[in-house]
């Protein structure tokens, strides 16, 4: 091997060394606080223990049998795919009509998005705090409001029929803001001469919008779409800050429930069983992104 070739294997071979150096620190994190603890849950849902690990045994797949048989884990899976598949495509939507509104680059516009954004950057707890004194049935400013419009006393947050519609109501005005902006962002990535083309063949503006910009904008409407999806499925802070999944049961969702059996003492924190039912969410979700991703490929395509 000449000296030139060796030289260059040696150079080649450090670059790669160097380069696993830097990702290294990342690799270590997912890891440690995603493989391993993922790989773990797998054995912690066999046991039959407590939050403490105390007096742990093994009873197989008996948590998972449980959890098919358990009227609560059936419920909280019913609302949560009721929650993901309301919020998510009113959200969607939403974020898909104001960004149109609002790409275009004015002082308005921009000061809007900001406007828009600022839920986003808010923590979900004290929007939860805050819409729980907005809407309540004795000092809340809206039933207020509703009840000098003759509509008597209204319990948004209380009464089983409006709870899941008003925490869904809730979500979305949080989150929509972060679905304008990653939209408007895909929107102004469309190169102006497609438009300039299809205003040349007398195309209206609906019309440009269906044929050019939202089939140009597909891979960040799909990113965003399974984005969240998984976190509609997960959802968690607003349910337990607005209702704590009452009233009977009726916003309960599955993570819910999951902490409810895990952390409360009242439920006997059942670790094991509620590792069992996280594992079927995990499943779910993967389900369904496998499916979006499947979709998205072939869209693409």
């Amino acid at each position: 091997m000449s000296s030139l070739a060796l030289k260059t294997e040696i150079l080649e071979r450090k670059k790669w060394f160097w380069a696993y150096v830097f990702i290294a620190p990342a690799c270590l994190l997912i890891l440690s606080f995603n493989l391993i603890p993922l790989f773990a849950s797998f054995g912690v849902s066999t046991l039959n223990m407590q939050i403490s690990f105390a007096e742990a045994s093994f009873i197989g797949l008996g948590n998972f049998r449980d959890a098919l048989a358990d009227w609560r884990f059936l419920n909280g899976l019913k609302v949560t795919l009721r929650w993901t598949f309301t919020e998510v495509p009113v959200q969607m939507v939403v974020g898909l009509t104001l960004s149109a509104i609002l790409a275009k680059n004015s002082l308005s516009n921009r000061i809007f998005r900001a406007i828009y954004f600022i839920p986003i950057v808010c923590s979900a707890t004290a929007i939860g705090v805050m819409f729980q004194i907005i809407l309540h049935s004795s000092i809340g400013i809206y039933p207020y409001w509703l009840r000098l419009l003759g509509f008597g006393r209204v319990s948004l947050l209380t009464e089983p029929a409006t709870a899941l519609t008003t925490v869904v109501f809730v979500a979305v005005w949080r989150n929509f803001g972060i679905s304008t902006i990653i939209l408007i962002a895909a929107m102004q990535n469309v190169p102006k001469d497609y438009y300039d083309a299809a205003e040349t063949l007398g195309a209206s503006k609906i019309r440009q919008f269906f044929q050019i910009t939202l089939p140009t904008i597909m891979p960040s409407f799909w990113f965003l779409l399974m984005t969240r999806v998984i976190g509609s499925l997960q959802v968690f802070d607003l349910i337990y800050t607005l209702t704590g999944g009452g009233p009977n049961f009726t916003t309960e969702t599955l993570v819910s429930y999951v902490y409810a059996q895990a952390f409360r003492p009242s439920a006997g924190t059942r670790m094991g069983y509620a590792t069992a039912m996280s594992q079927f969410l995990f499943v779910i979700i993967m389900t369904i992104t496998l499916i979006q991703y499947t979709i998205m490929r072939r869209t693409e395509d």
